[in-house]
């Protein structure tokens, strides 16, 4: 049987969107969890979405949103994102945190490595060179060549750019899973990926899937939260 890996990024804190590719899952026999950073900001569940990564032993990196969280709660600052309701989102997601939910953030790593059926496989939130690179679909085929004539993984897997892709360059399968809970293409739909590995084989694929956008919005409102984020996930545009 093959190895079924579920992969994960951007989730920021969409539960309700999360909740939903767990439900489609369920039954397929998903043997790993990888998560590419982003968990938390903007959507207001971060609590539920940090506890179910926690549950289901997810393997987690940190991304941008999710290390200028744990600087707020270190006492510290920041100073991008500059614009009011970003930073309002940051402040009220540090302040709802549980402490084992803060505890569960600060110990996750900046980027990971595994071995699943023979194949390495590299987790990052931007790119092995840079946490905040963002590689998208259209990134020139150069840039990837240069990362895969510079990596000893086998599969490449990043998030960041809110983009879903696959491609192999130079033997390099490099995967972006796009994000579960803050699309920009247009299309609200979650965004995922499923990955099968067993010995000298890779399938991989990406989908997306409709989830209960009015719950976002609901739980929104009544923490008084920018309302342009509504607007945000009705259309899955990036309005700011």
């Amino acid at each position: 049987m093959p190895t079924k890996i579920l992969l994960l990024s951007d989730i920021h804190g969409n539960f309700p969107a999360l909740a939903e590719i767990d439900r489609r899952c369920r039954g397929e026999g998903i043997d790993i969890i990888l998560n590419c950073g982003d968990a938390t900001v903007y959507a207001p569940f971060p609590n539920e979405t940090l506890h179910w990564l926690r549950e289901h032993q997810a393997v987690s990196i940190l991304g941008n949103t999710d290390t200028k969280v744990l600087r707020l709660l270190e006492g510290g600052s920041f100073k991008k994102p500059r614009k009011a309701e970003k930073r309002i989102m940051y402040e009220w997601t540090a302040g709802q945190l549980r402490a084992e939910n803060r505890e569960y953030l600060a110990a996750m790593p900046n980027r990971a490595r595994l071995v699943v059926e023979g194949f390495r496989i590299g987790l990052f939130h931007g790119s092995p060179d840079d946490d905040n690179e963002f590689l998208f679909a259209d990134t020139p085929a150069s840039r990837f060549r240069d990362l895969a004539a510079r990596t000893d993984c086998d599969i490449l897997v990043s998030g960041h750019s809110h983009t879903p892709y696959h491609k192999v360059i130079d033997r390099v399968h490099f995967l972006n899973p796009g994000s579960v809970g803050r699309m920009f293409d247009g299309s609200p739909e979650a965004s995922y990926g499923v990955l099968e590995l067993s010995p000298g084989t890779i399938g991989i694929s990406l989908r997306r899937c409709p989830y209960p956008i009015d719950e976002v919005i609901d739980r929104h409102r009544r923490n008084r939260l920018p309302p342009i984020y509504e607007e945000m996930y009705r259309t899955g545009r990036k309005l700011n």
